[in-house]
């Protein structure tokens, strides 16, 4: 096996894959509301990642979820299992008390057999991670933080709204409440190079991780990215220099680590560039083709 991905890692322990139930929460950010800073991350559109997600009619919250995980298990047999993925924008921010009535709002139906959380780590603390491992003992329970890089001058640049310090204290927390924790890395940010994602793998791997995923960075059309691309002062990533990125980052994290996913994709009608991402399948490939030949990580050679 290349690496340690999510399929494998579900079939061992559920025998069968799990379908994946995309949620949106009702959530916003602390760096789109003014509390870190406004407009959020420049390649984040206004669904804050939830492009792919249907949107519900339903004006309260609760019921939309409870909705969307309706719409997630129409039709689905009895031995089918699921996770269910709070995706966009925040999904710990707000009270623990209103967090556990949207959780609660999911878990409605015993094939559900993941609670995944997509958050940030400047929004856990005690209380909110004490309640999240609450739910150990009902279903499995990830937390996903969107970290992106280790470098926090490219983070001021993506306007991520915290330093990397608080990652790592977030990351203890986890660790204590014994909640698993997945980190989004992304590959071609503006201004990082070889020698930053360097940094970014040794710094992650200091930390107890669960999982990984891997994007590519493109641009979306009405993002404050696709603004500098347009100006000229973004240049996308080259599929050659994404697959060896990807190949050395996986070579050199922790063999334990599930990999979660390989690249990111954007809707077709609202993708600038670049058009090498929606070849989905084929970058996965090429990655995979980078670690089972050869042998070049980013110019060294193993």
């Amino acid at each position: 096996m290349l690496y340690n991905n999510l399929s494998g890692y579900l079939k061992g322990k559920y025998g069968k894959r799990l379908k994946k139930i995309c949620i949106d929460g009702g959530f916003t950010c602390p760096n789109r509301d003014g509390s870190c800073g406004v407009g959020g991350c420049i390649f984040c559109g206004e669904r804050g990642a939830g492009e792919h997600i249907a949107r519900n009619s339903s004006a309260d919250i609760i019921e939309s979820i409870t909705a969307q995980v309706r719409a997630g298990l129409e039709g689905a047999a009895d031995d089918e299992g699921f996770i269910v993925y709070f995706q966009n924008f925040t999904n710990t921010y707000a009270a623990p008390e209103e967090l556990k009535r949207r959780y609660d709002a999911a878990l409605i139906d015993e094939r559900i057999k993941v609670l995944d959380i997509g958050t940030r780590p400047d929004c856990i603390n005690e209380e909110i991670a004490a309640l999240i491992a609450s739910y150990l003992t009902r279903v499995e329970v990830w937390v996903e933080f969107g970290l992106q890089t280790a470098s926090d001058k490219t983070a001021e640049i993506i306007n991520r709204g915290y330093r990397k310090e608080v990652f790592s204290e977030a990351a203890a927390l986890l660790e204590k409440y014994k909640i698993p924790m997945v980190v989004h890395l992304m590959l071609g940010l503006p201004s990082e190079g070889d020698e930053e994602l360097r940094k970014t793998v040794e710094f992650i791997s200091r930390h107890k991780l669960f999982g990984i995923k891997l994007h590519s960075v493109y641009v979306m059309e009405g993002t404050r990215l696709a603004e500098m691309y347009k100006s000229g002062l973004y240049t996308p990533i080259t599929e050659e220099d994404y697959v060896a990125r990807a190949a050395y980052v996986l070579k050199h994290i922790p063999s334990e680590v599930v990999i979660h996913r390989l690249t990111g994709d954007c809707p077709r009608d609202m993708l600038l560039a670049p058009i090498w991402s929606l070849d989905k399948n084929g970058v996965i490939e090429k990655i995979r083709a980078a670690l089972a030949t050869g042998l070049t990580y980013l110019g060294v050679t193993e």
